[in-house]
Order: structure tokens, then C-alpha cells, then sequence
């Protein structure tokens, strides 16, 4: 189990093993939006039917690998929606597609997000030739 920052990241076997799997639905009452990641280029999928019903949390889906091409994206999201998933992202890590969708979903007040706090340091660098100070 690894608890970083802002998220918790449980081993693929917790889902795998009846016993670990109640800690799964324990460890969702300390989160507030719970992501269940399916790659598009498994033969299957470990998540039974209408798990979502566990959390007492928002229960997002994610399709990884969606540009491999062995990916089976319509499987995966099938996968998720019997899963009780009602929220998709599809990503690719390697081209850092659909990780800004996924940061924005998950965006509370006050937060700056990576892009914007780019545009800010060169408006700064326009306006006055240094860039902006971060804490």
C-alpha cells in the first residue's frame, strides 16, 4: 500500500484477494474520488459487476494503453461501465493524453494546475523579464 500527497495506491492483488478487498472498500472512506484503472490490453478484467456500490465515494474510470496496438478501448470501458463507473478517462501516459481531463475532473478551489502556472511564468518573463516566484 502506498500512501502519497493526495493519493493512495493499493496493489493490483488487493482486488484479487477477498480478504485485501474489504481493505479496498476502507481505504475509499479516506478519499474522495476512487479510480478504478483497466488496461486496454488485458484479456480480462478484475473487477467484478457493480463494485462501485463499495465506496460511498465518487468511483471514476480509467482506461490505460488506449494507443497499444493490441487495445481493446471498447472492452475496457465495457469493463468499467459493468463495474458501475458512470465517469471514463482514457489514457496514454506515453503522450500524456488524458491526464490533463483527468487532473481537471479531480481540480479543487485554490488549485493551479501545471499549464496554467506555465502560461503564468511567461506572462511574468513578458512583463518584466524574470519569472515567477513558486513556493
Amino acid at each position: 500500500m502506498n500512501n502519497f500527497d493526495v493519493i493512495v495506491d493499493t496493489p493490483g492483488e488487493y482486488a484479487q484477494t477477498k480478504g485485501l478487498g474489504h481493505a479496498l472498500a476502507l481505504y475509499t472512506y479516506e478519499s474522495d474520488v476512487v479510480g478504478l484503472l483497466v488496461s486496454a490490453i488485458e484479456p480480462y478484467c478484475l473487477f467484478p459487476p457493480c463494485i462501485t456500490c463499495m465506496a460511498n465515494r465518487e468511483v471514476i474510470g480509467i482506461v490505460t494503453k488506449i494507443n497499444d496496438p493490441n487495445a481493446n478501448v471498447k472492452l475496457a470501458t465495457s469493463w468499467l461501465k459493468l463495474a458501475g463507473c458512470k465517469t471514463i478517462f482514457y489514457v496514454d501516459s506515453k503522450k500524456q493524453q488524458g491526464i490533463p481531463e483527468i487532473l481537471e475532473h479531480l481540480r479543487e478551489e485554490g488549485d493551479v494546475m501545471p499549464w496554467e502556472e506555465a502560461e503564468a511564468n511567461q506572462e511574468d518573463v513578458e512583463k518584466t523579464g524574470k519569472p515567477r516566484k513558486t513556493t
